[in-house]
């Protein structure tokens, strides 16, 4: 995190195209200031000065600057005006109180804005710290897996939604659980902690990775009354060379890329999301595969495949994830997610996202 100021916020940084704009008006100021002294008495520009602590008030958080310009303004225009003899009273009076009500406006504005970004700022803290504690990142290296996670939450002040990981390592191996709350906003963040809360409990406990997630739907099921349902995909690696198990709960499948092709990983019979289980009354049943070394598993969420371009189309995360390149899982899903961004063409997703790559090195 970057280091805080004496205000308790991180440093000011101005956007440059911000920065243009103010050096434009700040110039200007000064060509208007020039020439009012070439035209000579008659004429004035000193109630332009009343821009100068405006200018001063959009760069700091400190009321102090905007007051300090603006006592320079208001001495600057007394300097003119004394020069311009044949300005009325009328006019020397309005151009001070237009000076000195600009800088009190702009230093009002400062002390607004600093404690609204101070409150921002310490929301956003508590929810980096709720997002550690909920979504507790993974080591790099567990076993002959290298894994990597990376969430992007669609509200970028939220810093956390409805998508949830955890990876855990248990007498049974390592096991993986990621999913996506349906809905937004605090109640699927409370229904992703449920989640969380109950997995982490009986993967220490449920050899079968399908009794998992019978759990994991009675959970969802026996919460009051808000119908709220999860997709999501659990994983089984075992610590030998026995295949991998998958549960597959409504989600989108996984990715397994080998020697440069991708294949989803489809579940052969499609099971219902978590806590709708009672509406089929289907089994969760695990598919399996083989992992070979150098083989890589790319887990995600809808907010990935659902990211649409200007045109209305999905992001086909499975034609350009073999084109795309890393040293490692973590630079792989930067990579994704760089990419993801591209197609968009925004300023961010419209839907949370999580990916977990597992890369097996032998």
């Amino acid at each position: 995190m970057t280091a805080d100021g004496p205000d308790g916020l991180p440093p000011l940084h101005l956007p440059r195209r911000t920065r243009l704009l103010l050096y434009g008006a700040l110039l200007l100021l000064v060509a208007a200031v020039a020439a009012a002294l070439a035209i000579g008495p008659g004429a004035t520009m000193s109630p332009l000065l009343a821009v100068a602590p405006v200018l001063a008030g959009a760069t700091t958080r400190k009321a102090r600057v905007p007051l300090l310009v603006g006592a320079a303004a208001l001495l600057a225009v007394g300097a003119l005006e004394s020069e311009n003899t044949q300005l009325p009273v009328s006019v020397r009076i309005t151009v001070s109180v237009t000076v000195l009500a600009a800088t009190l406006a702009s230093a009002a504005s400062v002390v607004l804005v600093a404690a609204r970004e101070r409150e921002l700022y310490q929301v956003r803290t508590v929810a980096e710290a709720a997002q550690r504690a909920l979504l507790r990142p993974p080591a790099e290296r567990i076993g002959p897996l290298r894994v990597a996670v990376r969430y992007v939450a669609a509200a970028a002040e939220a810093r956390i939604g409805g998508d949830l990981y955890a990876v855990m390592e248990t007498r049974f191996g390592v096991r993986i659980l990621l999913g996506d709350v349906q809905g937004h906003g605090l109640p699927a963040v409370e229904t992703a902690a449920d989640v969380l809360g109950v997995f982490r409990e009986a993967a220490l406990t449920e050899p079968d990775p399908g009794r998992l997630a019978e759990r994991l739907d009675a959970a969802l099921t026996a919460r009051p009354g808000d119908g709220r349902f999860a997709t999501a995909l659990l994983l089984d690696v075992p610590a030998g060379r026995a295949p991998v198990r998958v549960v597959n709960c409504g989600h989108p499948p996984p990715l397994l890329r080998r020697g440069g092709r991708v294949a989803e990983l489809a579940p052969p019979v499609p099971a219902p999301p978590l806590g709708l289980r009672e509406l089929t009354g289907e089994d969760y049943a695990a598919s399996r595969f083989d992992p070979g070394p150098g083989d890589l598993l790319l887990l995600h969420t809808d907010g990935v495949s659902e990211a649409r371009n200007a045109r209305g189309c999905f992001y086909p995360l499975a034609e350009r994830l073999p084109g795309l390149h890393g040293n490692s899982p973590a630079d792989l899903l930067d990579a994704v997610l760089a990419d993801v961004r591209g197609w968009v063409g925004g300023p961010g997703l419209a839907d949370d996202a999580a990916l977990l790559a597992l890369r097996w090195d032998h």
